[in-house]
């Protein structure tokens, strides 16, 4: 049996990925693939620590969120009922919201990012995609999104802390860019130009 596609979308907070990745989700069904949806943080009693501590409820150094998302991600690969692995082995393919490189670029801003970067990368249990799609939408817009369409704002919601996350995103990607298939998305334009981009790139990777 052919082992399922693993395709992470990543992306500023705002800046589109829940749209794009509904939207890819339906062309791959429609090409007769079976698709998986996911996120992180999941929906695990580690993931609800996470979301709390990342709605302020809690107040986590970026070390320990960095264990909560390694052990959350554990997790999310590895669990009989829904995990990563299980699914790709079966043929299914998955499109995660978020994955390690949130890890690098958010918890890497004030922790050691090669300490965090090492967690991930040298664990066993941690696949590795096929494909990150990175959606690069301007800080100024993807603030307008958040501001209308959240009834909060999360630790990271900010914009000086989105310009870090965003530069921290570039780094990690130069220094992946090697090892791993990563491919950077103006997410800028109208959704359906980017979606253009994204099947561009998605039917690349299945051909």
């Amino acid at each position: 049996m052919e082992k399922g596609k693993f395709i992470v979308f990543e992306g500023l907070d705002g800046s589109g990925k829940g749209t794009q990745i509904d939207l890819l989700v339906e062309e791959m069904k429609r090409q007769g693939r079976k698709v998986y949806k996911t996120a992180e943080p999941t929906e695990s009693s580690t993931g609800g620590m996470i979301n709390d501590a990342l709605a302020g409820f809690v107040k986590r150094d970026e070390y320990e969120l960095s264990a909560l998302f390694l052990a959350d991600r554990i997790f999310h690969n590895v669990n009989p009922q829904n995990g990563i692995k299980q699914f790709l082995e079966r043929g299914i393919d998955v499109v995660c919201d978020r994955y390690y490189y949130s890890s690098f670029a958010y918890q890497g801003i004030d922790a050691d990012i090669d300490w965090v970067m090492n967690l991930n990368l040298g664990c066993r249990e941690i696949m590795r995609p096929d494909l990150c799609i990175f959606l690069d939408a301007d800080i100024n817009s993807c603030d307008e999104r958040i501001e209308k369409n959240r009834f909060g704002r999360e630790i990271y919601e900010n914009k000086e802390t989105q310009r870090k996350v965003r530069q921290r995103f570039f780094d990690v990607f130069k220094r992946l860019e090697k090892s791993e298939n990563i491919k950077i998305v103006d997410a800028s334009r109208e959704i359906s130009e980017v979606f253009s981009d994204i099947i561009e790139i998605y039917n690349s990777l299945m051909q």
